[in-house]
């Protein structure tokens, strides 16, 4: 991602103009003194979906790592621009972060002709962890496997729902891939976030839909709604019965949405690689193996420089998804 050279550079012929030391010390003090005051982390989930649980067990560590609070602000809605583009504008300081995930950065820029802003606009600290999603659907579907879900769909063309959490989104891919794969058509419903799809579809409004194991696990276990299949290479620990939609017949369906830490471009070197060192040493934390485990997900704790190469390698693979699907944003 962006590194600001052109800046700290500037910066750097500033500092020796004025005496104000190199930027590599001024970078080192900003770090040893921050946090100072609260931090805003921008979260572009609903409250109770899988990117908000996320994000809320990072905030709490942080709070008590750093000793400052670490505020989850929830701004869903838009695909997750309002969210992203907050934190793109926001000073870079290290006192406004974002949760990003993988449809902000990955499927975005493929479906949007103009955004406000891209991959440069930031620096990536850290991915949380990655899920696959789940196939679910609602209890009262007469269909107790993808095969019987597969036929109820052919006889009743565009009348099945999916649920999404936002045009482009995981979950939307997903939906897009099983209609292909099996040749059926579906009706997409888009949601502001996963929380108020899962809503639906736990109430019944919708047939089925995708969705992280964070989400899906509490309704999956209280059997509110029934899980079909995993979209991942192996079954899940939590899970194990439910079969791979791979094992299914639907080889190759693998699809998993992550979620990850990073501030607006431009801040000091120092403050991300802080946050990056208290962000690892959250994750191996045994409570937080734990939660996150029982959330169906896997630990990532990436560099900045792994985390910034991911996104390129999943835009490249999803583009001809986004492409045959003729998915654009609307």
């Amino acid at each position: 991602m962006h590194t600001g050279s052109y800046y700290v550079a500037a910066a750097a012929l500033i500092a020796m103009l004025f005496g104000g030391g190199p930027v590599v010390a001024q970078s080192a003090d900003a770090a040893k003194a921050y946090p100072n005051r609260p931090v805003r982390v921008v979260n572009p989930s609903s409250p109770g979906g899988g990117g908000d649980i996320m994000g809320r067990l990072i905030a709490q560590q942080l709070t008590k790592s750093l000793g400052q609070n670490f505020i989850i602000d929830n701004r869903p809605g838009a695909a997750n621009i309002i969210a992203t583009e907050i934190v793109a504008k926001a000073p870079p300081d290290g006192y406004t972060l974002l949760i990003g995930t993988s449809s902000t950065f990955v499927t975005n820029p493929l479906i949007y002709a103009k955004l406000p802003y891209s991959e440069k606009s930031f620096e990536a600290i850290s991915i949380i962890s990655h899920a696959p999603l789940i196939l679910s659907v609602h209890p009262s579907v007469p269909a107790q496997n993808l095969v019987e879900l597969a036929e109820l769909a052919k006889s009743r063309p565009s009348q099945l729902s999916f649920a999404s959490f936002g045009i482009g989104s995981s979950s939307h891919l997903a939906g897009e891939m099983f209609q292909q794969m099996t040749k059926t058509r579906l009706v997409h419903v888009p949601y502001k976030g996963s929380a108020p799809g899962m809503a639906d579809l736990v109430a019944g409004h919708i047939t089925m839909a995708f969705d992280t194991a964070a989400a899906s696990m509490p309704h999956i276990r209280s059997k509110r709604i029934r899980a079909l299949g995993v979209a991942a290479p192996k079954r899940l620990a939590t899970i194990t019965d439910v079969p791979t939609l791979g094992e299914l017949g639907l080889a190759g369906f693998e699809i998993s949405g992550w979620y990850g830490v990073l501030a607006p471009a431009g801040t000091p070197r120092g403050i991300v690689a802080k946050l990056h060192g208290e962000i690892v040493s959250a994750l191996k934390l045994a409570a937080i193996q734990q939660r996150i485990a029982n959330l169906g997900a896997e630990i990532i704790g990436n560099t900045p420089q792994e985390f910034s190469a991911q996104i390129m390698r999943e835009r490249e693979k999803w583009g001809g998804v986004v492409k045959e699907a003729g998915i654009k944003a609307e």
